[in-house]
Protein backbone atom coordinates (compact mmCIF):
# COMPACT_ATOMS: atom_id res chain seq x y z
CA UNK A 1 0.00 0.00 0.00
CA UNK A 2 1.19 3.29 -1.19
CA UNK A 3 0.64 6.33 1.62
CA UNK A 4 -1.54 7.42 -0.65
CA UNK A 5 -4.10 5.43 0.18
CA UNK A 6 -3.00 5.08 4.11
CA UNK A 7 -3.79 8.76 4.46
CA UNK A 8 -6.88 7.99 2.48
CA UNK A 9 -7.83 4.97 4.78
CA UNK A 10 -6.92 7.42 7.91
CA UNK A 11 -9.00 10.28 6.38
CA UNK A 12 -11.94 7.79 5.32
CA UNK A 13 -11.49 6.33 9.21
CA UNK A 14 -11.51 9.19 10.44
CA UNK A 15 -14.60 10.63 8.80
CA UNK A 16 -17.01 7.72 10.15
CA UNK A 17 -15.74 8.11 13.51
CA UNK A 18 -16.69 11.73 13.73
CA UNK A 19 -19.93 10.73 11.74
CA UNK A 20 -20.71 8.08 14.22
CA UNK A 21 -19.74 10.64 17.22
CA UNK A 22 -22.41 12.94 15.27
CA UNK A 23 -24.62 9.99 14.87
CA UNK A 24 -24.34 9.27 18.61
CA UNK A 25 -24.81 13.42 19.65
CA UNK A 26 -27.76 13.76 17.19
CA UNK A 27 -29.77 10.61 18.92
CA UNK A 28 -28.86 11.84 22.04
CA UNK A 29 -30.32 15.42 21.72
CA UNK A 30 -33.12 13.80 19.64
CA UNK A 31 -34.05 11.18 22.58
CA UNK A 32 -33.45 14.67 25.25
CA UNK A 33 -36.19 16.35 23.32
CA UNK A 34 -38.69 13.83 22.65
CA UNK A 35 -38.30 13.07 26.57
CA UNK A 36 -38.61 16.41 27.60
CA UNK A 37 -42.03 16.94 24.53
CA UNK A 38 -43.36 13.91 26.46
CA UNK A 39 -43.04 14.85 29.86
CA UNK A 40 -44.63 17.84 28.58
CA UNK A 41 -47.35 16.49 26.98
CA UNK A 42 -47.94 13.83 30.04
CA UNK A 43 -47.66 17.31 32.52
CA UNK A 44 -50.45 19.49 30.25
CA UNK A 45 -52.12 16.20 29.64
CA UNK A 46 -52.85 15.84 34.01
CA UNK A 47 -53.86 19.20 33.94
CA UNK A 48 -56.15 18.86 31.60
CA UNK A 49 -57.27 15.94 33.08
CA UNK A 50 -57.37 17.54 36.71
CA UNK A 51 -59.55 20.49 35.39
CA UNK A 52 -61.98 18.22 33.52
CA UNK A 53 -62.95 16.92 36.76
CA UNK A 54 -63.36 20.36 37.99
CA UNK A 55 -65.66 21.43 35.40
CA UNK A 56 -67.07 17.72 36.14
CA UNK A 57 -68.41 18.42 39.68
CA UNK A 58 -69.04 22.47 38.83
CA UNK A 59 -71.57 21.14 35.92
CA UNK A 60 -72.67 18.30 38.55
CA UNK A 61 -73.66 20.95 41.04
CA UNK A 62 -75.29 23.75 38.62
CA UNK A 63 -77.00 20.60 37.56
CA UNK A 64 -78.44 19.91 40.93
CA UNK A 65 -79.38 23.39 41.61
CA UNK A 66 -81.03 23.68 38.35
CA UNK A 67 -83.10 20.53 39.34
CA UNK A 68 -83.81 22.22 42.18
CA UNK A 69 -85.22 25.40 40.89
CA UNK A 70 -87.20 23.37 38.50
CA UNK A 71 -88.79 21.54 41.24
CA UNK A 72 -89.62 25.06 43.27
CA UNK A 73 -91.34 26.38 40.09
CA UNK A 74 -93.07 23.52 39.45
CA UNK A 75 -94.28 23.49 43.14
CA UNK A 76 -94.93 27.16 42.71
CA UNK A 77 -97.36 26.29 39.48
CA UNK A 78 -98.95 23.83 41.85
CA UNK A 79 -99.67 26.56 44.46
CA UNK A 80 -100.94 29.01 41.86
CA UNK A 81 -102.86 26.98 40.68
CA UNK A 82 -104.78 25.86 44.20
CA UNK A 83 -104.82 29.54 45.16
CA UNK A 84 -106.66 30.41 41.82
CA UNK A 85 -108.97 27.64 42.24
CA UNK A 86 -109.71 29.26 46.14
CA UNK A 87 -110.22 32.52 44.54
CA UNK A 88 -112.72 31.28 42.32
CA UNK A 89 -114.34 29.61 44.65
CA UNK A 90 -114.40 32.64 46.52
CA UNK A 91 -115.85 34.66 43.91
CA UNK A 92 -118.60 32.61 43.89
CA UNK A 93 -119.42 32.70 47.56
CA UNK A 94 -118.93 35.84 47.57
CA UNK A 95 -121.24 36.37 43.77
CA UNK A 96 -124.27 34.65 45.83
CA UNK A 97 -123.91 36.48 49.16
CA UNK A 98 -124.11 39.61 46.96
CA UNK A 99 -127.45 38.11 45.56
CA UNK A 100 -128.63 37.51 48.57
CA UNK A 101 -127.83 40.82 50.33
CA UNK A 102 -129.45 42.12 46.97
CA UNK A 103 -132.41 40.41 47.26
CA UNK A 104 -132.74 41.15 51.06
CA UNK A 105 -132.17 44.91 50.00
CA UNK A 106 -134.79 44.24 47.58
CA UNK A 107 -137.44 42.87 49.95
CA UNK A 108 -137.07 45.29 52.63
CA UNK A 109 -137.13 48.09 50.08
CA UNK A 110 -140.63 49.56 50.41
CA UNK A 111 -140.36 49.46 53.98
CA UNK A 112 -140.97 52.45 56.15
CA UNK A 113 -140.21 52.87 59.91
CA UNK A 114 -140.70 55.91 62.59
CA UNK A 115 -139.88 53.86 65.43
CA UNK A 116 -137.26 51.58 66.88
CA UNK A 117 -140.45 48.98 67.41
CA UNK A 118 -141.12 49.44 63.33
CA UNK A 119 -137.94 48.92 62.05
CA UNK A 120 -136.83 45.79 64.59
CA UNK A 121 -139.00 43.34 62.22
CA UNK A 122 -137.46 44.69 58.84
CA UNK A 123 -134.15 44.34 60.52
CA UNK A 124 -134.35 41.57 61.86
CA UNK A 125 -135.76 39.53 58.67
CA UNK A 126 -132.68 41.66 56.88
CA UNK A 127 -130.51 39.62 59.52
CA UNK A 128 -132.38 36.45 58.49
CA UNK A 129 -131.97 36.67 55.12
CA UNK A 130 -128.44 37.80 55.24
CA UNK A 131 -127.58 34.45 57.22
Amino acid sequence: MSAFSLAGGAVVGGIWKVAAIALAGLLVVGGAAGGTALWLASSARDDAVSKLETSRLLVADLRAGVNAQNTAIMKLGEEKLAAEARGAAARQIAAAKGRRYDAALAAAAGARATTCDEAMPVVNQLLKDLK
